[in-house]
């Protein structure tokens, strides 16, 4: 009797204590839950706010708090954006100067990152060296060389020196990326393909470059967002209309005797959209290519 009671002491007591543990565990969740949504909040707010802020007039936004909401809403701002702001263009600008930026951007670096890790010769390491040290290069210190390089060769004022510069800058980082996923990619599959007849082009073509989509689309995610947003390349090698993009095109709404803001914040909100919708969709693949891109132990 005793040894049985003794065994329903223990069974209640470890009952007791993993109900405990369990109470304590969703109290911890719940702090935690809590926390991250006030940092969601902290994160959203700002675009929020923008959306707001574009529907307001002028005389809303300086005579009244940042955080009121706007008494008549004003959509006419992303009228006027689009059509007297020339939005419609830049946007257009900025949509085939990014694609073709990124484009050429994955497939340089896909041919560096094959030559490095696939192909035997004396200067690979030197080779990747130099593109990898390149990344250390800051962007403002090149400018005025770049300005000038431009300048010689007669391409300021064309769309060709900003696909030229991002294409070159963004390089690095993804020669950085797909370098990881190379040198865990398995070579017996191309040496099957050897065996079997095929060329360095159609290996390259047909083998490695459908098998390395996971962390393509990562790096063409990342370039993308870089593209879209830069404004210093943009503001510096190109002076007319109908070469620009959305980030320098927003200057249009800047007056010498008057800004119109809800113009301006309606501007902004349409050249997020296009980067929000690409992040909410595939920012599964972001994740999926940096592991896929990462050394395996």
């Amino acid at each position: 009797m005793s040894e049985v009671s003794t065994q329903k002491t223990t069974t209640t007591l470890s009952t007791s204590s993993e109900t405990k543990k369990s109470f304590l565990n969703k109290i911890g969740y719940g702090f935690l839950y809590l926390i991250l949504g006030a940092f969601a909040v902290i994160q959203i707010y700002p675009l929020i706010w923008l959306v707001f802020f574009s529907l307001k007039t002028n005389q809303e936004v300086f005579g009244q708090s940042p955080f009121s909401l706007p008494q008549d809403p004003q959509w006419i701002n992303y009228t006027k954006a689009w059509t007297a702001g020339n939005i419609g263009l830049y946007f257009f600008n900025s949509v085939w100067i990014t694609v073709l930026s990124v484009v050429l951007t994955i497939l340089l670096a896909s041919f560096v990152t094959f030559a490095v890790t696939r192909m035997h010769w004396k200067l690979s390491g030197l080779v990747l060296g130099l593109f990898l040290v390149a990344y250390m290069i800051p962007l403002h210190s090149t400018i005025i060389p770049l300005f000038n390089m431009f300048n010689n060769a007669g391409l300021i004022d064309h769309p060709a020196s900003i696909v030229l510069s991002y294409t070159a800058f963004n390089l690095p980082l993804t020669i950085m990326i797909l370098l990881g996923f190379y040198k865990t990619f398995p070579r017996e599959i191309e040496e099957a393909a050897v065996m079997d007849g095929c060329s360095i082009h159609r290996i390259f073509f047909q083998i490695t470059l459908p098998m390395t989509l996971p962390v393509l689309s990562t790096t063409a995610i990342i370039n993308m967002i870089y593209n879209w947003n830069e404004f210093v390349f943009v503001n510096t090698f190109i002076s007319s209309d109908k070469f620009k993009t959305l980030t320098v095109g927003i200057n249009n709404f800047v007056g010498q005797y008057l800004t119109d803001w809800g113009a301006i914040g309606a501007t902004l909100v349409i050249s997020i959209i296009p980067v929000l919708l690409v992040f909410l969709f595939l920012s599964d693949k972001i994740v999926e290519g940096m592991a896929a891109g990462s050394v395996k132990g």
